[in-house]
Order: C-alpha cells, then sequence, then structure tokens
C-alpha cells in the first residue's frame, strides 16, 4: 500500500492557502498548514461562525518562514509544499491610503524601484521573493520533490513596479535551486475573488469588462496590467493548484487559461 501524499502549505490559513487546503482535502491529500498564526478566522476569511467539516482534517502549525527551524519537520515526507504568502501592498504604501504617511514620502519610498533595507517591515522583497526561497532550499533539504508558487499574471497601473519584479525573480530563481528530484510549478492567476471577500467581487466585474475590451483589441491595452486579464474564482485557483501538483508533466509557469483547464480537470475526476 502506497503511502497517503502529503501537502504542506505555506501561508495555508490565508485567503488562497485555505482554499488550497479543502481542495487538498478533497483529493484525499494528508494536508499540513504553515502560518504565523495556526487556524485561520474563520469568521473574516470565510464568513463561518466555526471550523467547516473539512478543518479537522487539516493540521494547523505556527510557523516563520523565515525560521526553517520552526517547521523544517514538518516538511519530513512531503510530496508537495505550495508558497502562498505574498503582499500587495507594502507598509509606506498602505501608511498613505490610510493617512498614516505623508504622502509625499510615503509614495516616493513605496515607488521606489531600488531595493532598501526597511528592517523588519514586511517588503516585496521579502515576502514575494526571499520568504519563497527559504522555503523551497528547506523543502529541498527534506527531498520534497514539488513546490508550487502562486505568482501573478501582471503588476497594475496602480501598484509599484517591484510587486510583479519580485515575482518575476521568485519564478527564475525557484528552478534553478536544485539539479534533480525538483519541479517548480507557478501559477499565475490575475484578479482572484469570491464572495466571501466582498471587496473582491465589484473588482472582478469591472476586471471582467477590461478583460474582455483587452482581448477583443487582441491584447493591445498592455499598460491595465492584471486588468486586462480574466479573474478567476478562488476556488478555481486551489483547484488547479492541486491537479497541477497531482500531474507530473506539469511544470514552470501555468498561465490563467492553464489554470482553468486544470481546474476543470479536477472537478471531472470529483465526479467519477
Amino acid at each position: 500500500m502506497s503511502a497517503a501524499r502529503h501537502l504542506v502549505v505555506c501561508g495555508g490559513n490565508g485567503f488562497v492557502g485555505s482554499r488550497i487546503c479543502k481542495a487538498a482535502v478533497a483529493h484525499n491529500y494528508k494536508v499540513t498548514s504553515l502560518s504565523r498564526s495556526g487556524q485561520p478566522d474563520w469568521k473574516a476569511l470565510w464568513s463561518l461562525s466555526s471550523p467547516p467539516e473539512w478543518a479537522s482534517q487539516v493540521e494547523w502549525h505556527k510557523a516563520n518562514v523565515f525560521d526553517p527551524s520552526t517547521y523544517s519537520d514538518k516538511l519530513d515526507g512531503a510530496s508537495a509544499v505550495v508558497h502562498t504568502m505574498g503582499i500587495l501592498i507594502e507598509e509606506d504604501y498602505k501608511g498613505v491610503l490610510t493617512g498614516k504617511e505623508p504622502i509625499i514620502s510615503g509614495l516616493k519610498k513605496a515607488f521606489d524601484n531600488r531595493e532598501v533595507d526597511r528592517g523588519n517591515q514586511l517588503t516585496y522583497e521579502s515576502m514575494n521573493r526571499e520568504s519563497a526561497i527559504t522555503l523551497a532550499k528547506t523543502a529541498i533539504d527534506h527531498k520534497v520533490p514539488t513546490f508550487l508558487y502562486i505568482s501573478a499574471s501582471s503588476g497594475a497601473p496602480m501598484l509599484p513596479t517591484r510587486y510583479i519584479s519580485t515575482k518575476r525573480d521568485a519564478e527564475r530563481i525557484l528552478p534553478t535551486l536544485a539539479t534533480k528530484n525538483w519541479r517548480t510549478i507557478s501559477l499565475r492567476p490575475g484578479i482572484i475573488y469570491d464572495s466571501t471577500r466582498p471587496v473582491t467581487v465589484p473588482i472582478a466585474m469591472l476586471t471582467s469588462i477590461t478583460s474582455t475590451l483587452n482581448s477583443l483589441t487582441g491584447g493591445r491595452i498592455p499598460f491595465i496590467g492584471a486588468a486586462g486579464q480574466k479573474p478567476l474564482k478562488v476556488d478555481v485557483v486551489a483547484e488547479a493548484a492541486v491537479q497541477a501538483i497531482d500531474e507530473p508533466d506539469v511544470s514552470g509557469m501555468v498561465d490563467i487559461a492553464g489554470m482553468e483547464k486544470l481546474a476543470e480537470k479536477a472537478w471531472r475526476k470529483s465526479m467519477l
């Protein structure tokens, strides 16, 4: 009898990560979630007053991705590791939006394309790139054969270019970390939405319109970035992630159309 497949999800208590945990449980994986706080805030994230039934089948562990000693033992025997962490807005930019940071100085720091030392502040470099590299190196040390990274299709006009450049850095570096028994997959969704995160729904509706216009013009509106790409429901991204791991021939970059195909395969398989 073969050993149970084991999936470790870093950021498993987040918007995307928790859906991947749910999908993996449905596909008969042993699932381990790594995050700073353990279980999700079910009320805030899922609009639930108590954990759903599938959550009892996930091992929820507190860990610091930058400190492998807090989670390395959880990677033993894992079939794959998924990295779902990342930030859309840095503290400087967020400070401007909330009025806590002077507009000029905040925007200057947020849109500066240079890498600067900002101490312990969460930056695009640390969260979008370095956390993935640290996790991947630890996975390699524990002989995990597959690593899936949640990237992005493109940036957006209102975001600093470092948001997408750090994700592209991670995509480029991850496959080079090992030469044997090492498969990396980078999913590139655009806007991800769900009714449990109400703010994403109108954004997705607007993006559906702009992506259709972009498609009708042959993709000739490049400056709108992710707003020109078809939005995906979070469950589509989650199912695509698990299906990509299941298919040994899937590696490298997977675009939005590819994710839709993978998710459709997963759903068809679940109906058998």
